[in-house]
């Protein structure tokens, strides 16, 4: 049996009501970055959450740790939905699709830009979120493709870049009034994903190096 180190002896054990408040200041916090930008006052995020202020400096010292949390965690759930559909039908198709409607849900399209926009986007802990995301979607689409159920000629940049664009409202239209649409039409997207391709893509299949690349 291995033996806890004094360290870990040491750390005490978050209390389970301090583990709900913190996820109550992330999910507050991910509806009103989602609804008004990153910028959107901390008191209020408290107010939405249900907790003092003091409660979300204790948790999150600046807001650029708190941006991170919900980026982070909209992440992860979107990594599990897709690991939870692999593993209960096997069928790789399947959890691509259910990875594609969460992350409308989760309003991915309205979190990325602040990636880039606020805070170091190198962060250790962004990036093992990222690269664990990335990973699996690319294991995903790569045995949808084996199975002949993917086209092969689309990328994990193209996934991507469909999600970002159709999950986002269009130009001069009411978000919420867009959001009847988005998993219309992310169906429509996803059909034509599938195998045996009806058509020849211009160029070739995207990747995520591509999208990162700066531009000429």
């Amino acid at each position: 049996m291995q033996t806890a180190t004094p360290e870990q002896r040491k750390a005490p054990r978050p209390r389970a009501d301090a583990l709900r408040n913190r996820e109550r200041i992330v999910t507050a916090a991910r509806e009103m970055f989602v609804e008004h930008g990153p910028d959107v006052p901390l008191d209020e995020i408290a107010r939405r959450a249900g907790v003092g202020n003091a409660t979300v400096y204790r948790n999150f010292p600046d807001r650029d740790a708190l941006v991170r949390e919900v980026v982070c965690s909209v992440m992860d759930r979107t990594a599990r939905a897709a690991e939870k559909a692999l593993a209960e039908t096997g069928d790789a198709f399947e959890a691509l699709e259910h990875f594609v409607h969460v992350s409308a849900d989760e309003r991915i399209s309205a979190l990325c830009p602040m990636v880039s926009s606020t805070f170091d986007q190198y962060h250790p802990d962004l990036e093992a979120a990222r690269e664990r995301v990335e990973r699996l979607i690319a294991e995903v689409m790569g045995r949808a493709k084996a199975a002949g159920q993917l086209r092969p000629d689309v990328g994990l940049g193209d996934l991507m870049v469909a999600v970002a664009q159709l999950s986002r409202p269009p130009a001069g239209t009411q978000c919420l009034r867009g959001d009847r649409f988005v998993h219309r039409h992310l169906q429509l997207f996803l059909d034509g994903l599938r195998a045996p391709a009806r058509s020849t893509l211009p160029g070739t299949a995207v990747t995520m190096e591509d999208l990162r690349r700066p531009c000429e």
